[in-house]
């Protein structure tokens, strides 16, 4: 029984793949066995009925075994073993067909050609060895949005497999089936890291085509090219490539590069100054010269440097000494003669 079974499933496996197979050797194996079933066992044994035989023939073909319902003779013992046989020959297709699935999905992934499911997530278009690890791991650090990493079809397997936050697509990343496959039109953020500036413009087109609404952020080398980019977009927000931490502040607080533009721009509105505080508010804390600073010039002190060195952004209960520089942001310099003459 056991060769005519074996040469069977050889015989079937050549000739039907997969799950059939499974299922070709569970129908045959319940057929015959049920028929011979009926020839050699009594009409008393109700192990016959079709309801009492599929709850028998699972049961057995499972290796379980409840014993509600059995075989009485020698002959429909043979046909039990042939069932159990059977079962245990039906699971081994059906395990070897689902590992040799798992196996093939696994390596799908790994190879980026899966579609993704995801949403309210962050893309990041672009890799380079090291940098692209970098901004992940920054992106990672505050934000707990899963980051679908594209790449082009020069990379050819998940290059971060470790972090499950990170799932991988691979291929033509101006393609409107592959940015569909990293979930580009249900992303919140889609950031740009491109290899070239005019590799970004591309990209910015596509993106554009797909999630004209999201927000998008470019990594240029010439930030001139900016201007080019806003014409596809004009919310595209554009960091220097060279900035990669910038790159990341902006894909998590949008608009944060607008903040430093202004900062960094003489004609701004939030020009930086400093000012070496007077002995009249020695022993002040932090938080009374931010509160006098902005009640009466309109300013925000941003860093303060003493004896401990430099610190921006000092608690607000931290004691300030005679010589300290303030450091701040006001449309105009303070005139240290405006400030009180006494504590």
């Amino acid at each position: 029984m056991p060769v005519i079974v074996a040469r069977f499933v050889q015989v079937l496996r050549s000739r039907v793949r997969g799950w059939r197979a499974a299922l070709t050797v569970a129908l045959v194996v319940f057929i015959t066995s049920w028929l011979a079933l009926w020839l050699v066992e009594p009409a008393s044994n109700e192990i016959t009925a079709p309801e009492n035989f599929f709850w028998w023939f699972v049961v057995t073909g499972s290796t379980v075994g409840y014993g509600d319902f059995f075989p009485e003779t020698g002959l429909g013992h043979l046909v039990g073993a042939y069932v159990i046989i059977g079962g245990i020959v039906t699971l081994t297709i059906l395990f070897t067909e689902l590992a040799a699935y798992l196996s093939a999905m696994k390596g799908k992934r790994m190879k980026g050609v899966v579609d993704l499911d995801l949403s309210g997530h962050i893309v990041l278009l672009g890799y380079t060895p090291g940098r692209t690890e970098r901004i992940v791991h920054e992106l990672r650090v505050e934000n707990r949005s899963r980051i679908a990493l594209c790449a082009w079809e020069d990379v050819g397997e998940h290059p971060m497999p470790e972090d499950e936050q990170v799932q991988f697509v691979r291929g033509d990343l101006t393609a409107v089936d592959v940015l569909t496959r990293a979930c580009v039109p249900s992303a919140a953020t889609v950031v740009i890291d491109a290899r070239d500036d005019n590799e970004a413009l591309a990209l910015a087109v596509a993106v554009d085509h797909l999630r004209p609404e999201v927000h998008l952020v470019a990594a240029l080398r010439d930030m001139s090219r900016c201007q080019h980019l806003r014409y596809v977009n004009p919310g595209v927000q554009c960091v220097q490539w060279h900035m990669p931490n910038l790159l990341t502040e902006e894909a998590l607080d949008p608009g944060i590069t607008e903040v430093y533009a202004e900062l960094m721009s003489s004609g701004g509105r939030g020009n930086t100054y400093s000012l070496r505080l007077p002995g009249s508010l020695s022993g002040r804390t932090f938080g009374d010269c931010q509160t006098l600073f902005g009640r009466d010039f309109g300013a925000t002190v941003i860093a303060v440097r003493q004896d401990d060195g430099m610190t921006v952004s000092p608690a607000w209960a931290a004691p300030l000494t005679a010589g300290a520089v303030l450091y701040y942001l006001a449309e105009q310099r303070i005139d240290p003669g405006r400030l009180p003459a006494t504590a």
